[in-house]
């Protein structure tokens, strides 16, 4: 008889399940590493803690579009009397977050059905690793070959703001909310943070951010940032930099925040509602990792490989639990991979991992920024083409922002960053071309519809191009 075999016959008090693929963890990455498990002919097994479709499905990433895509509407319905459109438009805050919640639902729904489809095992649970093979579902064991952690990311709580005091909300309780609260005020200008603020300005809050750094969206550049900035500001939002939150306090029916800068001035703020949005930590608490050996970084993530394997062979970890970068498409090209690395289907893995940021307007990158390449010490072509220039932008009325093309030495595109409409659906087409080295010269050339906001890329890229060919020693 094996190890595994003498565990279960001196522990038979639970019942016990075999798997060849264990999944813990249901959001995107990890729903999505079963089900390629399972496509590849594995018998695999989905953990999850009854939170099916993971932060992403339930309480962030689709509430907060939802929200961000039916108060767009709003906004512009507002702003179209240069259009010769006159409305005042009526909101039902209770029917929006009830559509809201009803695309949720369809979500999960589907996510389900999927796992079902490819012969997914799903089990209702907490899991936690008991030996190298071993997991404990409540009262049921399941013993696997390969284990894939996918347990995702919770937000970081500030000290003295706890999450289970009312009117301290994290972001899945902001999209909860059942009114709009008159005064919000926002701790942290990071793309949660100000994603949200978008949200309840646009419903006619009057929100107050604060933010340690001295931008907004302190990741990107300001020529990418300044026209959100710009946009948050006309929604009427009031930005406080420089500052940290340090108390809180309840005054009659207000709540009363102490903010203070570096030098220590302090500023009181009254308002009716708090979300904290300052970063997410990983979720291990319970799993008993360390126990069977899996390494995790100094602020707690799992290390891992390219392809998502940990310290021990037989176990990996993907998506937010693996650390940066902590995005859904991320987490599901992640799931991918692990379940073809495991299965010895050569995955392809990719490096073109896009960022967007559903702002007003949007902001989508991908690849590396001119910056980046000079760092690494090459020379880049850029190429930029604004919106204001496009007839497709002018005829819709959206002109703020730009599309910039980085091209290296060679003149193969290694990167684009896009800020105005609908950049999230344009970094598709520059995602592509950076995955695979397009050159400048063949995008250029590529026909675009037109009237149409991609034409910006194929304009980008024709100014780059221009600059390669004309600039000697190239």
């Amino acid at each position: 008889m094996n190890a595994r075999n003498d565990y279960y016959a001196a522990d038979s008090i639970h019942e016990y399940m075999d798997t060849e693929l264990l999944v813990v963890g249901g959001g995107p990455a990890g729903y999505s590493a079963a089900i390629r498990g399972a496509q590849c002919g594995l018998s695999a097994t989905l953990v999850d803690d009854g939170n099916i479709g993971g932060t992403c499905l339930n309480t962030g990433c689709i509430p907060s579009k939802a929200l961000l895509s039916a108060t767009k509407i709003v906004a512009e319905a507002e702003r179209s009397e240069d259009l010769g459109i006159y409305s005042e438009p009526y909101v039902d805050f209770a029917e929006m977050v009830a559509w809201k919640d009803e695309v949720v639902e369809r979500l999960t729904s589907g996510v389900e059905q999927l796992c079902q489809t490819n012969d997914v095992t799903i089990v209702d649970g907490q899991a936690h690793f008991i030996n190298d093979h071993t997991v404990r579902v409540d009262d049921e064991d399941i013993r696997f070959d390969q284990a894939i952690v996918a347990t995702g990311s919770r937000p970081i709580e500030l000290p003295g703001f706890a999450y289970d005091d009312a009117p301290i909300l994290d972001a899945a309780q902001t999209l909860s909310l059942d009114h709009v609260p008159p005064r919000l005020l926002v701790v942290g200008a990071g793309y949660i943070g100000m994603e949200i603020s978008t949200v309840f300005a646009r419903l006619g809050a009057r929100v107050t951010v604060i933010e340690l750094l001295d931008s907004v969206l302190p990741q990107y550049d300001t020529e990418l940032t300044n026209p959100v900035r710009e946009g948050a500001a006309k929604l009427g939002v009031d930005f406080y930099f420089n500052e940290s939150a340090s108390t809180w306090m309840q005054r009659d029916e207000s709540i009363v925040v102490t903010t203070e800068t570096q030098n220590g001035k302090s500023t009181e703020h009254e308002v009716d509602a708090v979300l904290v949005a300052v970063g997410r930590i990983p979720v291990t608490d319970g799993l008993n990792l360390e126990s069977i050996g899996v390494e995790l970084s100094e602020k707690g993530f799992v290390e891992t490989d390219r392809e998502g394997k940990t310290s021990r062979d037989h176990v990996f970890a993907i998506g937010d639990v693996a650390g940066d970068p902590m995005l859904a498409h991320a987490g599901v090209h992640e799931g991918i991979v692990a379940a073809e690395t495991i299965t010895d289907k050569d995955p392809a893995s990719r490096s073109a991992i896009p960022e967007v940021v559903f702002t007003d307007p949007e902001i989508a990158t991908v690849g590396e920024s001119p910056t980046a390449v000079r760092e690494r010490g090459g020379n880049p072509i850029v190429g930029q083409f604004p919106f204001s220039a496009s007839g497709r932008a002018m005829t819709a009325d959206k002109t703020e922002g730009f599309v910039r093309l980085v091209g290296n030495e060679e003149g193969r595109i290694v990167g684009g960053q896009i800020v105005g409409s609908d950049a999230s659906e344009l970094i598709g087409e520059v995602t592509v071309a950076v995955e695979n080295g397009v050159h400048l010269a063949d995008l250029e050339s590529t026909a675009h519809a037109h009237p149409t906001f991609s034409e910006a890329i194929m304009e980008a890229a024709a100014q780059a191009f221009s600059k390669a060919i004309h600039t000697p020693n190239r």
